[in-house]
């Protein structure tokens, strides 16, 4: 039997972004906060060490600072007809694990989503009408870019993000991105210097009458100290930022621009390696009383809490709602139900490789999120009327990594080994980069999160069932966005130039992106949604969800920008409605 601790205030699941920057907003309030960490304590000093950091078979091949399957697996299958099978080794995705979580090693590109993304359903329809999105389950968000606008600006300033605004006050700005919301101020820093590749893609995208503009980045252009006090430094460029922890204090995360001052405050306290597993309710199910949970000793504990905040990798959220009952799972026969509804992913494929002879790159010089893009086939920043699909991409050159073991591109027909392979590899090193499209990914019926019948964890616990394909729409639309990536790719003159196609039938084996959304998504009505316009569970009223488990579709860019402005719209509505009237939050 458990044994039970003294009551906390808070108690946080994870303590990645969202963990961290709610129980920095939390203590700021005075109250007494405690964060499970399932894996261990990470410092950027003592771990991601410039002696050793730089080793990309350590951490790009071995995996280092990612989720071990042992730990927690996942099952995966395409559609209801298939038995699904265990993932033994995470391959499409890969989950953080430790202090940080993803936010350790993720590149640093720090998006917010278009204005009409959060009212999707609603804009199409009144575009285009409602048998135009018949055949997908999208929803609107529950809140509008105008109300969260001030929680985008807090996380990047926070962030410290390099880039150029492109809409500041509802007047457009050269140089940056026309069709983003209106913003209330620049970026906090200058965009990163751009490398040769994007330079040639911006000119080429501009003499096609595009609009380029470099991707905001929480890579540092110069030293920068944030509202907390803390100082990052420039940006080196090394280019190691994906799956690397960022030994120059120069990449944000959860470590180089929070913990510093939260693991002084005297209210707050983290305890790693300690794994919940299972949020406990009071006999009528309407609160949470606490979290059991395992510490690294192996004891089974159990933590009160008057406010419980799940602030997990989305998937890790969805899956304890479901361990613990809470919430109606959601079943694809009838539509119906809320927990692991609208699971979406990212849309890949119809990207572009461009070769040349006489042009010379250095890929070596990279940063995590250093690139050009343009968002004219973004979302619906342009006209779908004659199209057959909604959604859409952005389309950009980026230049993150030059590195021995993964960066050997050669030209089509060349063998994959020997000693025509090491010529080519040589030869064709430095003088090629892509052209990528990273598109939305629109939620269907048929695509959602339960727990496996079958396989358990090493506690006896349902493993979470993945079951995915991606949606004909999603698949025409990269298909389209692949023909604009290679008008682009023409008007820049390779030598040689090689295209894709998107196809169906997720695999779970090779990398795609770590940008898994949905399951517990947020919204206005408590039949399609599992959490309100604050991330407060409609069942369980002092429970709240944080996170990309809680968007209703993903967007074409990577969601950690959203993910950190609702930790900040989340605290907030804690702090300034929750705690003055605990209970169910209604909306003013």
């Amino acid at each position: 039997m458990a044994r039970v601790l003294p009551r906390k205030d808070v108690v946080i699941m994870g303590l990645g972004w969202t963990g961290a920057i709610l129980a920095h907003e939390l203590t700021e309030a005075g109250l007494n906060v405690v964060a499970l960490e399932r894996g261990p304590w990470r410092d950027t000093a003592s771990d991601f060490n410039i002696g050793y950091m730089p080793d990309e078979l350590r951490y790009a091949i071995r995996r280092d600072l990612f989720l071990p399957p042992a730990l927690e697996a996942m099952t995966m299958r395409n559609n209801l007809s298939q038995t699904a099978l265990p993932m033994r080794d995470y391959g499409s995705f890969l989950p953080g694990h430790g202090v940080g979580g993803a936010g350790v090693h993720w590149n640093g590109y720090t998006w917010r989503y278009l204005a009409s993304d959060f009212e999707l359903k609603s804009h199409l329809t009144r575009r285009y009408g409602a048998r135009r999105i018949a055949d997908l389950q999208i929803e609107d968000w529950g809140v509008t870019y105008d109300e969260i606008e001030h929680c985008f600006d807090k996380f990047e300033y926070l962030c410290g993000t390099s880039g150029k605004a492109g809409n500041i006050k509802g007047k457009i700005v050269e140089g940056g991105n026309p069709f983003e919301g209106q913003r209330s101020r620049e970026y906090p820093n200058p965009p990163l210097k751009m490398p040769y590749s994007s330079t040639l893609f911006g000119a080429a995208a501009r003499e096609l009458g595009l609009h380029p503009f470099p991707e905001p980045s929480s890579n540092m252009s110069q030293t920068y100290t944030n509202p907390l006090g803390i100082t990052l430094g420039q940006c080196t460029y090394c280019g190691y930022c994906e799956r690397f922890g960022c030994a120059n204090y120069s990449k944000a995360s959860a470590q180089t621009t929070v913990l510093p001052v939260l693991m002084k405050k005297k209210n707050f306290e983290v305890r790693t390696e300690s794994e919940v597993l299972k949020i406990n309710l009071h006999p009528d199910g309407k609160t949470a009383r606490s979290v059991t949970y395992i510490d690294k000793a192996g004891n089974e504990l159990e933590q009160p809490g008057d406010i419980i905040l799940l602030c997990g990798y989305g998937l890790m959220n969805v899956r304890m709602m479901l361990l613990s009952g809470i919430g109606t799972p959601y079943d694809p026969a009838t539509g119906k139900g809320v927990v692991g509804r609208n699971y979406c992913y990212q849309t890949g494929g119809g990207g572009a490789q461009l070769f040349f002879k006489d042009k010379r790159f250095n890929p070596f010089i990279g940063a995590g999120a250093l690139g050009m893009a343009v968002h004219d086939f973004n979302g619906d920043a342009f006209d779908h009327s004659r199209l057959d699909f909604v959604g859409g991409a952005s389309i950009a050159v980026g230049q993150s990594n030059g590195r021995p073991i993964t960066n050997r591109p050669t030209p089509p027909g060349t063998p994959r080994w020997g000693a025509q392979w090491k010529k080519a590899t040589a030869e064709t090193y430095g003088r090629v980069f892509g052209i990528g499209g990273s598109g939305s990914s629109y939620a269907v019926r048929g695509n959602y999160l339960d727990l496996d019948p079958t396989y358990k964890d090493r506690f006896g616990r349902p493993l979470l069932r993945i079951t995915f394909d991606f949606p004909d729409n999603d698949i025409r639309m990269q298909n389209f966005v692949g023909g604009q990536i290679a008008r682009i790719a023409r008007a820049m003159n390779a030598d040689t130039v090689v295209t894709g196609q998107a196809r169906k039938g997720w695999n779970a084996v090779p990398y795609q992106t770590t940008h898994n959304t949905g399951g517990a998504i947020m919204g206005a009505d408590p039949t399609r949604s599992a959490v309100n316009k604050f991330l407060q569970c409609w069942d369980v009223s002092n429970l709240f969800v944080v996170g990309a488990s809680a968007f209703p579709q993903n967007s074409a860019t990577n969601p950690t920008g959203p993910v950190g402005m609702l930790a900040y719209w989340a605290a907030e509505a804690i702090r300034d409605r929750y705690l003055k009237s605990p209970g169910p939050l209604v909306p003013a």
